[in-house]
């Protein structure tokens, strides 16, 4: 996610909660929708668009896992092409997602999540009809721009129209997002049956999710380009004169900053694991004996995980001076969960999926992280550009190696290595990240 996702992200620093949750507090100086005449009926169709686009995030990928062996037998994917395949999302968001701010810029951003949700939608309605592995490739990752765009302005559009509100706003973004993820793992097979087993529908379904989504941002996306208009005409003078006054400083050498390359690989290495989890564990759990059903049912397990930990984790590690010893235990968690798929899968399957599920919440963790090792808002909004972007561009390989590793061993046992040994590095820069600094005080002494 780029730069400007950090709207979503405070500083931390000397600030009451309520002072974070306030525009000043964060640096906002775009015009609000809030200020003047009140647009009740936008207000509710920004929560209804926001919600929705939530919920689509996610169901791309999982959706395909669910079904993941189903598609290779019926494109005749090697394990290796599959392993590509497992590496598209990572792929897509490293590249979509840096676009994303300077196309917000060009057409505001409730007009691109439009479009990126109407991306989504033909993805997902053409790829299992593509015509083979590139097409059904190439449909994937046009399904995924559309979610990389989306997935990096939605807290802009949070930002912007809810600058009181951000932390329950951003909570109940989170909640949804992580129901979208667990959803389709959880009923992507029983639909399949449902409709005569045949996996093409079964994956074409999640269109219909993607095509409601489009519609309340048609509305949105008109009302924001004569919001940009008028503001780019209104701000251009007074942006000038508020950088003369204010004194901003130049933007920081931030990569020679310890801690923020220790973040970005923490971020990297958490979505490796994530992307592996979410592409191979049905396949692992089948395998082993599991049916296609409970695997896809495991999968939702370790997916929605993330509803109650991604409001619990962030507001314990706000209150600790060093977040290293929460990354300790989500690592340890994901440790114990390898070690039950490699020593028995199907016996405990639903211990691991429960320990897997808890380790996938550094997720929440590194985005706290990011507001908290920066003191000012341009610095907050570097760091996560760097780490984000950096780590979305480690995490590509990962997948792709399990699948490598599957096809060329001929079980498991060297994927679930793999895994497991990711995890201790993953677990030594996160508690490296956690420490209390600052990149501003790192790039300064350097």
């Amino acid at each position: 996610m780029a730069s400007e996702e950090t709207g979503a992200v405070d500083t931390r620093t000397a600030m009451s909660p309520t002072e974070r949750e306030t525009p000043a507090a964060a640096g906002v100086t775009e015009t609000s929708p809030h200020k003047g005449p009140a647009r009740t009926w936008a207000t509710r169709l920004v929560v209804v668009g926001i919600v929705l686009a939530a919920v689509n995030l996610r169901p791309a990928i999982t959706s395909l896992g669910a079904l993941l062996e189903e598609v290779r037998d019926g494109l005749g994917m090697s394990g290796s092409v599959a392993g590509l395949l497992t590496s598209v999302p990572p792929l897509c968001f490293a590249v979509f997602g840096v676009m994303a701010p300077r196309l917000a810029r060009r057409f505001g951003p409730a007009a691109v999540v439009c479009a990126g949700m109407a991306a989504i939608f033909t993805g997902l309605l053409i790829r299992p009809y593509a015509g083979g592995t590139a097409g059904f490739l190439a449909a994937s990752a046009l399904a995924l721009m559309g979610i990389a765009v989306s997935n990096v302005l939605m807290p802009v559009i949070v930002k912007r129209w809810f600058p009181d509100r951000v932390g329950s706003m951003t909570g109940l973004y989170s909640m949804v997002l992580a129901l979208g993820t667990a959803l389709p793992a959880a009923v992507t097979v029983p639909l399949t049956h449902a409709m005569g087993g045949n996996w093409k529908p079964g994956l074409a379904v999640w269109a219909v999710l993607a095509a409601a989504a489009v519609l309340p941002w048609i509305p949105l996306a008109r009302e924001g380009r004569k919001e940009s208009a008028a503001a780019a005409r209104q701000t251009s003078a007074p942006a000038a004169s508020a950088a003369a006054t204010t004194g901003e400083q130049p933007p920081l050498r931030i990569t020679r900053s310890r801690t923020a390359w220790s973040l970005a690989v923490f971020f990297g290495l958490q979505a490796t694991a994530a992307y592996i989890t979410m592409g191979w564990m049905p396949q692992i759990f089948r395998d082993a004996g599991v049916s296609a059903g409970t695997a896809g049912l495991l999968l939702a397990l370790t997916m929605v995980m993330g509803v109650p930990l991604a409001f619990v984790i962030p507001r314990i590690a706000t209150r600790l001076p060093h977040q290293g010893p929460i990354v300790l235990v989500l690592g340890g968690c994901g440790l114990a969960g390898y070690a039950g798929l490699y020593l028995a899968p199907a016996a405990g399957a639903w211990a691991w999926a429960l320990l897997l599920g808890i380790a996938n919440c550094a997720f929440p963790l590194a985005l706290t992280m990011v507001g908290m090792r920066a003191r000012s808002g341009p610095g907050v909004a570097q760091l996560s550009a760097f780490a984000q972007s950096t780590g979305y561009l480690i995490s590509i390989p990962g997948p792709l190696l399990v699948g490598v590793l599957y096809q060329h061993s001929g079980g498991w046992g060297l994927p679930i290595a793999l895994m497991a040994g990711l995890m201790l590095p993953q677990m030594a820069v996160g508690f490296l990240a956690g420490r209390d600094r600052t990149v501003e005080e790192e790039a300064a002494a350097r």
